[in-house]
C-alpha cells in the first residue's frame, strides 16, 4: 500500500463574494488605480494639467512666432499659416550671433564656477567652525538679499571702472567671486547636515580643514552644487542688465546684449522685423534647455534632497 508523499498545499480563504449592486473592483495594479482615481485625484490631474499648459503655451508661442511671416507673427495662432524658415537664415545676418552665444557660454560658465565654488567655500566655514559672532556674521550675509542692487550698481561700477575693466567682460562674472547670500543659506544647510563624526575621523587621521572641504563636504553635497550652478548658469545667460552696463564693443556682447542691438537696429530704420526678433530670441532660449534636457536628473535629485534637508 503506497502513501501519497506530494505536499498539502496551503489552504488559502476563498475571496468574498461580491454584495448585489455593487460593483467588483479587479485585483493587481489596474485595481489599485482604479480605486485611487477619485474627484480628488480628478482634480489634481486637471490642475496639473492647466498648470502645464500656462507653463508651455509662451515657449510654444515663441517657436510658432518664429515661423511665421512679418504679417502674422501677433495673429495668435500656435500652428503657422505660412511656415517661413528663412527667419533663421536672416537672424545670422542681423549681427554675428554665433560670437554672442560664445560670449555668453564663456560669461555663464564662468560666473557658475566661481558663485558656486566661493559660496560653498563660505558656507562651510559657517557649517564647520565654531567661532564668536559666527551667528550675527551670518544673519549679516543674509541681511545683504534684502539690499536692492540698484544700491550698488553705481559703487560696482566705479570700482571697475578705477580698475580700468570697462568694457570687457570680467564685471560680468568676476563679482560672483565673492559668493552670493542665498547660495551660502543654501549650501550651509547641506554642510550642517553631514555627521560631524566624519570631519572628526578625518582630522584624527591628518587630514587639514581644505582636505575636508575638498575629500569630503564637497562630494556628500553634490546635489547642492549641481542646484546653484544650474541656477547661476540660466541667470547669466540671461542677463541684460550687467552687459548694458559694461559692454560697448560689439565683439564682447552676450547674446541678450546682441539681441537688444538688433532690435534698436530695427527701431533707427523704422522698420520692426518681430519675426527675425523671434527666431533670434529662440536662438538664445534653445541652449537653456538642452542644458535642462540633459541635467535635469541631477536637478531634480538636487531638489528633493533640498526639500529633505531643509
Amino acid at each position: 500500500m503506497s502513501v501519497d508523499t506530494r505536499p498539502v498545499p496551503p489552504f488559502t480563504e476563498p475571496p468574498p463574494k461580491p454584495e448585489p449592486g455593487v460593483p467588483s473592483t479587479p485585483a493587481g495594479p489596474a485595481g489599485r488605480r482604479a480605486r485611487r482615481l477619485g474627484p480628488g485625484a480628478v482634480l489634481r490631474w486637471l490642475l496639473l494639467l492647466v498648470a502645464t499648459a500656462a507653463f508651455t503655451y509662451p515657449l510654444i508661442w515663441l517657436v510658432s512666432a518664429s515661423l511665421k511671416p512679418k504679417s502674422q507673427v501677433f495673429d495668435n495662432r500656435l500652428v503657422p499659416e505660412t511656415v517661413q524658415w528663412s527667419n533663421f537664415v536672416e537672424v545670422w545676418d542681423a549681427g554675428p550671433v554665433l560670437r554672442w552665444l560664445l560670449n555668453s557660454g564663456v560669461v555663464s560658465l564662468m560666473a557658475a564656477l566661481a558663485v558656486t565654488l566661493s559660496s560653498a567655500f563660505v558656507a562651510f566655514g559657517f557649517a564647520y567652525f565654531r567661532f564668536r559672532l559666527r551667528g550675527p556674521l551670518f544673519g549679516l550675509v543674509l541681511a545683504t538679499m534684502m539690499l536692492p542692487g540698484a544700491v550698488t550698481m553705481i559703487p560696482v561700477y566705479l570700482i571697475w571702472h578705477r580698475l580700468g575693466l570697462v568694457d570687457t567682460q570680467v564685471p560680468l562674472w568676476a563679482n560672483n567671486l565673492f559668493g552670493s547670500a542665498f547660495y551660502i543659506f543654501l549650501m550651509r544647510q547641506f554642510f550642517l547636515g553631514i555627521p560631524r563624526e566624519l570631519f572628526e575621523a578625518a582630522r584624527i587621521d591628518g587630514c587639514s580643514h581644505l582636505g575636508l572641504f575638498r575629500r569630503i563636504a564637497l562630494p556628500l553635497c553634490r546635489p547642492a552644487l549641481i542646484i546653484v550652478f544650474i541656477f547661476e548658469l540660466q541667470a547669466s545667460w540671461s542677463d541684460l542688465l550687467k552687459p548694458l552696463i559694461y559692454l560697448q564693443t560689439e565683439e564682447y556682447f552676450t547674446m541678450p546684449r546682441g539681441l537688444k542691438q538688433i532690435i534698436d537696429g530695427f527701431a533707427l530704420s523704422g522698420e520692426y522685423h518681430w519675426e527675425i526678433a523671434m527666431a533670434a530670441t529662440l536662438v538664445a532660449t534653445l541652449p537653456m534647455i538642452i542644458v535642462f534636457a540633459f541635467a535635469q536628473r541631477y536637478f531634480l535629485e538636487g531638489l528633493a534632497t533640498t526639500a529633505r534637508q531643509g
